[in-house]
């Protein structure tokens, strides 16, 4: 049962591809009971083999237990991602403004409590979008309204635009967690003794790879710069994520924890 004023939220970094969805479905439930979890949200922009994710996929991620899908630069890759944001609590970067299909942000309400999740896409070194500070700040007093417990997902290439947002949201909302690298900071942090923060949670996917796909194509790509497949690889499959506690009643972050889970590890 939810503690009236403690809320425990998983997230999840990027799921890349078949093997790390088989993982999540054998492995987040009891994660979740070992660990009070009351609320998952998950990255899932490279879950449909790596890039975007499918409406069939989708349905596998939620009916493992997680609660809303988050998404990046690569959600509009497959076109059947249309009826995924549609239909399902996936929500693409809210700065893709009125251009792309879906949504930027859901509210979701749990045991009473409403949380607000939010998308954001970075724009130093990715292809252009709109401003997503801009973005975020023509919505937050809305969602100010609707929901205490508010999580940005900031997907973007510069640690330097993530902890900006960060420090740009500081007292605003519950969390800024960094996304899309797939490489995990060890910064995580609580700024202005309210917002949790990291750079980059990570991913969930396989850990003898290169950013999850088979690394003998990424290396032969880099000494070649001929294009190669860049499968998605299947050994050693993890799980990155933080785990977050968030006082229902004001929305301030109590803590933030990051998470490395193998599935030997699950009990």
């Amino acid at each position: 049962m939810l503690n009236k004023y403690k809320l425990r939220i998983l997230f999840i970094g990027d799921i890349v591809g078949k093997p790390a969805r088989e993982y999540l479905k054998e492995t987040l439930s009891s994660f979740r009971k070992e660990k009070g979890v009351d609320f998952v949200i998950a990255n899932g922009e490279n879950a449909s083999g790596g890039s975007s994710i499918v409406p069939r996929n989708a349905e596998e991620l939620l009916s493992c237990g997680i609660e809303v899908i988050t998404s990046g630069d690569h959600i509009f890759k497959k076109r059947e991602a249309k009826k995924t944001l549609e239909e399902y609590p996936v929500i693409r970067p809210l700065n893709y403004g009125e251009y792309g299909w879906g949504k930027g942000f859901i509210i979701r309400e749990i045991s009473g409590v409403k949380i607000a999740v939010v998308n954001l896409l970075g724009r130093i070194f990715m292809q252009p979008v709109d401003c997503p500070f801009k973005a975020i700040r023509g919505i937050l007093s809305y969602l100010k309204e609707q929901a205490k417990v508010i999580i940005v997902d900031m997907h973007a290439e510069a640690t330097s635009e993530k902890l900006a947002m960060g420090y740009f949201l500081a007292k605003s909302v519950s969390a800024v967690l960094g996304t899309h690298t797939h490489i995990p900071t060890a910064d995580e942090r609580i700024l202005d003794n309210f917002t949790g923060y990291i750079t980059d949670v990570g991913m969930t996917g396989s850990f003898d790879s290169i950013l999850g796909r088979e690394k003998y194509s990424i290396i032969e790509k880099f000494i070649t710069n001929i294009p190669q497949r860049f499968n998605i690889s299947q050994e050693d499959i993890r799980m990155q994520a933080v785990l977050l506690e968030v006082d229902s009643s004001t929305g301030r972050c109590e803590s933030i924890e990051r998470v490395e889970l193998r599935k030997e590890e699950v009990k």
